[in-house]
């Protein structure tokens, strides 16, 4: 939408097919580089050095579990059941300390329950005579592969989903293979040791070594996004404020949420990603013991994922904000530039009452956030009292400056002009009903009454200049005389929808704000009950 002249320019592409990507072939880039293999690697290690760290721990509790077989001393007291050991290592080693201790939990508990059953079952198949003894471990193993597999998929047992699965390979290697040797008990007992064996060094590699809280990256993320939803609110109401319209993207970028220029928006659209990841950071802390800052047990781990939910509830109103931004039909520029002083202080109140938020998170500090929030609302009400006030600029088609850079005038100018014009018409239509009054008297001549245009009517020839959809002039199509009456109201309600767009952006805004008061109290909340410093106490001491 074109804003150039206050004029309304509503591009709409007429080809059906959107350009298609090229192909790699086609753009020249399907020859595999390895420099640029190398550069990707190296910036996907940057990101986060945790991940380097991670992998090196991985391959040295791999290496320390297969010395035990590469060495002739440890591979003749344990055996080939030590590959057991490095098959533990494998899966059991997770990325966060918090996920290995639950991980290990599963695999120490599928394990031993997996062995009980399979001695049991296999003492009673032993007893009952070789022709039943197959058949009976051949009953059990569907019975255990049926329950185990209806167990993990009961709502309750999700997060034990990975102990069933363990419980039911380990039943059936151990009743089988005890079957063919002869001895199941000895089987059994020889992987369960080798299973302890793993699951030790998987376990102490991962604490000892560099390791990796799950509870610190939670409380990192959380508070990343704190900023990254204040930097993305005051990246779209800058663009909004200081796009005139001449440029927009592509309708393809904008389906594709293609926005380069936008990081601010990226990090906005990955904090409503980010439900699965908290949730996952905040199971896998449970399981942690304290340490570093969070030093006290039964840390509330949950509270974090509620402050999380609270925050994308309000990042969905940027996200909408974002969409008016990118959208095809947009208010005039000199419109949206008459009530910027009021949209920026919201802005402004709001962005630093986030990061105000944030930073208290970041610091374990619990402060006092009346005064921030109190401002906000007061914001909020100014530019709620603006509109309402001026309503008249977002609901009726005034004629904009012929300079598109130029605002409309102040607006207690316009609410004082509006209010003056007033009388006038209120004079013109006193002095058409005297008219009329006066040629219905018998001793006068009857003439016909003057037509004496209101304030609306004239107001109503003047938008005529104005484009409409799409991007033709009312008059032209009054001009030519083939289309219908009916098509011009229409044409003048699509001007008026233009305007309201500015309606629509300040209404976002303003629930933005209103959507901080439960912002601020998860936050209080979960400051309580994790026990930050107080600040106001602090200061007292001092």
């Amino acid at each position: 939408m074109n804003g150039n002249k206050g004029s309304f320019t509503i591009n709409i592409t007429t080809s059906a097919k959107a350009e298609e990507p090229k192909t790699e072939k086609e753009s020249g880039n399907g020859v595999f580089s390895v420099k640029k293999w190398l550069i990707s690697v190296r910036e996907f290690c940057s990101e986060d050095s945790n991940r380097v760290t991670f992998s090196l721990k991985v391959g040295l509790a791999v290496i320390l579990m297969s010395s035990l077989i590469l060495f002739r001393a440890p591979y003749e007291i344990f055996g080939t059941n030590i590959i057991w050991s490095i098959l533990t290592v494998a899966i059991m080693f997770e990325y966060t300390v918090g996920a290995t201790f639950n991980r290990g939990f599963n695999r120490a508990l599928g394990s031993l329950l997996a062995g009980i059953l399979a001695i049991t079952v296999a003492q009673a198949a032993l007893y009952s005579g070789r022709v039943a003894e197959p058949l009976i471990i051949g009953i059990s193993i569907f019975l255990v592969g049926a329950v185990t597999s209806l167990m993990k998929l009961w709502p309750s047992l999700v997060p034990y989903e990975y102990g069933f699965r363990v419980m039911l390979f380990t039943y059936c290697l151990i009743i089988v293979s005890g079957y063919r040797m002869g001895n199941p008990m000895r089987t059994a007992m020889d992987r369960l040791y080798s299973i302890a064996i793993g699951g030790f060094v998987a376990v102490l590699v991962n604490v000892l070594i560099f390791p990796i809280w799950a509870g610190e990256q939670l409380h990192k993320d959380l508070v990343d996004s704190f900023f990254s939803v204040a930097d993305s609110l005051e990246e779209c109401v800058r663009k909004y404020l200081e796009d005139d319209g001449t440029e927009h993207p592509d309708f393809s970028k904008t389906l594709m949420d293609e926005f380069p220029d936008e990081p601010g928006y990226r990090k906005c659209r990955a904090t409503l990603n980010s439900s699965g990841k908290l949730e996952s950071l905040a199971n896998s802390a449970k399981w942690e013991p304290p340490h570093g800052r969070f030093r006290h047990f039964f840390y509330p781990w949950s509270e974090y994922v509620k402050v999380g939910a609270v925050l994308r509830y309000c990042a969905y109103e940027i996200m909408a904000l974002h969409g008016v931004l990118h959208s095809e039909i947009q208010a005039p520029y000199n419109l949206r530039i008459t009530f910027q002083p009021e949209i920026q202080d919201v802005t402004n109140q709001a962005a630093e009452l986030i990061r105000s938020l944030g930073r208290d998170m970041s610091n374990m500090k619990h402060s006092l956030h009346g005064t921030l929030l109190k401002r906000s609302h007061c914001s909020a009400e100014r530019l709620q009292r603006a509109i309402d006030m001026h309503s008249y600029l977002v609901t009726s088609n005034c004629e904009p400056p012929e300079n598109p850079s130029k605002p409309l005038p102040k607006l207690s100018h316009a609410l004082s002009s509006t209010l003056l014009d007033l009388p006038k018409s209120l004079a013109s239509d006193l002095n058409s009903q005297n008219l009329d009054k006066y040629s219905n008297s018998p001793t006068e001549d009857t003439t016909p009454p003057v037509q004496v245009e209101t304030y609306h009517e004239l107001m109503r020839k003047q938008s005529r200049r104005l484009h409409s959809w799409p991007s033709r002039e009312v008059d032209a199509f009054e001009e030519e005389g083939g289309l219908g009456v009916d098509i011009l109201p229409r044409m003048r309600a699509l001007e008026s929808t233009a305007a309201l767009s500015l309606a629509t952006f300040t209404s976002l805004l303003i629930e933005f704000v209103a959507r901080l008061d439960h912002l601020v109290e998860a936050v209080d909340e979960l400051s309580k009950l994790a026990k930050f410093k107080n600040e106001v106490l602090l200061a007292e001491k001092r």
